[in-house]
């Protein structure tokens, strides 16, 4: 049976939740391109809306089978008109936001910390890093880019849905850590000389102004990310895949490497 067309009153909500005020108030958000959406359809994220090419609907049926919310059917252009990814061919879907629920990091695990990360694109591909050294909590700030922003959804080509992000006010939870709080800076400890121990956070600062003075407080050990060149900075998701590479390799203390 073929899906009926998407309405106007649908594509009217759809375009409305690139805006973060509508995702509030709805509670929902976008998800757009082949890959994410099938990402999406595989997690544990409820979706309510699936909007796709007769193309798409075909090649995935029996993923498709499995899905209970709706299912509208699209034209190629219609869907690139509808959304931020111009290249969206395929299927986008309407999914509901998870409750910010607080999170409890075991002490031999590790966790990131964001401070006022503000640019989509970083969110995005962090989130990407930390799927793929296997860190699947993210602590930030209030001010911190929302984790649905389309945006973010695009860059983190479908990590977003095995990673938690917690939005907090850093302080008080970082006062009340019993694990180590690591700290990118320009003038910490050499990473390569660090032992990281079996756990902790690490906290990546604002892409302009580094690690606020209220998070900074906090900091139990100042790690840095050695410089050879003359480049005054790195990007705040570069810094943070060199820092998770640098820890997932370390051999435990007492431990040589092979």
């Amino acid at each position: 049976m073929t899906p009926p067309p998407l309405s106007k009153a649908r594509a009217k909500l759809i375009r409305s939740l690139q805006a973060a005020k509508h995702r509030q108030a709805q509670q929902q958000f976008v998800v757009e391109g082949a890959k994410s959406v099938l990402e999406l359809l595989a997690s544990d994220f409820h979706t309510d809306l699936l909007v796709a090419t007769a193309d798409f609907l075909g090649q995935n049926h029996e993923t498709l089978v499995r899905f209970t919310g709706e299912t509208l059917e699209a034209s190629a252009e219609l869907l690139a008109s509808l959304g931020n990814l111009e290249t969206n061919d395929t299927a986008l879907a309407i999914a509901r936001m998870k409750p910010n629920d607080p999170v409890t990091i075991p002490p031999d695990e590790w966790a990131l910390v964001l401070d006022d990360i503000r640019d989509p694109g970083n969110l995005g591909t962090i989130l990407r890093i930390a799927d793929w050294y296997d860190i699947t909590t993210i602590i930030a700030s209030p001010d911190t880019v929302d984790r649905y922003n389309p945006k973010v959804l695009q860059a983190s080509m479908g990590s977003f849905t095995r990673v938690t992000v917690y939005y907090t006010d850093l302080p008080p939870l970082l006062s009340a850590c019993t694990t180590p709080v690591f700290g990118a800076f320009l003038d910490g400890e050499n990473i390569h000389q660090v032992n990281f121990g079996p756990g902790g956070l690490i906290v990546i600062g604002n892409e302009a102004h580094g690690i606020s003075a209220p998070v900074q407080s906090h900091i139990t050990r100042r790690i840095t990310i050695p410089r050879f060149g003359r480049a005054e900075s790195l990007n705040a998701a570069v810094a943070t895949a060199v820092i998770c590479d640098t820890l997932r390799n370390r051999p435990p203390a007492g431990r040589k490497s092979p």
